[in-house]
């Protein structure tokens, strides 16, 4: 699964990668966690890729409260086709969700010892997302996306059985190409990305806290027994 992830690239490389018009203002996040605005990339109706920060979390539509966000912040690529919830935004509402690196924590002894896992070149991490736009009974209107997953590759494999839909770069377009919306093909891009371009190391334990975003949080951690709970 994903459920914390970062972003520490410069908007001036983002803008070059994706071919924005417009250089973006954000700052880097080290701690990245659900219900928080996410930067996701996004076709618009001429083609044109544009940034947005949407909400972690997706909503549905005709969902009847905001609440059940926090159980679609991932999408199952195997089941993402039929269900409810995704299968319209799977066809029509696909985006980028840009990230530096995820967490993932290996659990020994009744304790969990937090990693980070990157890409081993220091390219972005762009996972596959869908959105959707859902409006409250106040008339408020809120973007919410979901990160889909597929099953885990040999590393993530001894920590977790599920990891997020990592694309390659040639990829990105046609994610987002709104014409393409053939399940079969889609399906191509649900692949776990090979280990041997990925590499994972133990981070201080201090990340286990949404309320903790710092630098210090990818920074590799030489694990004591009594720093974990």
């Amino acid at each position: 699964m994903c459920g914390r992830f970062t972003l520490q690239i410069s908007p001036e490389h983002l803008a070059e990668i994706f071919g924005l018009i417009e250089i973006p203002t954000f700052p880097a996040r080290f701690n990245i966690a659900p219900s928080q605005k996410v930067a996701v990339i996004r076709q618009s109706g001429g083609g044109q890729n544009r940034l947005d920060f949407l909400r972690w979390g997706l909503i549905p539509s005709w969902a009847e409260d905001m609440a059940i966000g926090y159980k679609l912040i991932n999408a199952r690529a195997e089941t993402v086709h039929e269900k409810h919830s995704f299968r319209h935004a799977v066809r029509y509402r696909r985006c980028l969700v840009v990230a530096s690196g995820f967490y993932e924590w290996r659990e020994e002894g009744g304790k969990k010892f937090p990693l980070y896992v990157r890409l081993k070149d220091g390219s972005p991490m762009v996972f596959a997302g869908l959105w959707e736009s859902w409006k409250s009974p106040e008339g408020e209107v809120i973007e919410s996306c979901t990160i889909l997953t597929t099953s885990s590759n040999r590393l993530i494999a001894p920590l977790h059985d599920r990891m997020p839909v990592i694309l390659h770069s040639q990829e990105y377009d046609l994610w987002l190409d709104r014409e393409t919306n053939d399940p079969e093909k889609l399906k191509s891009f649900y692949q776990p990305y090979p280990a041997d371009n990925m590499e994972m190391y133990p981070v201080s334990p201090q990340v286990n806290s949404p309320k903790v975003d710092s630098s210090e949080l990818i920074k590799p951690y030489e694990a004591r027994e009594d720093s974990y709970e």
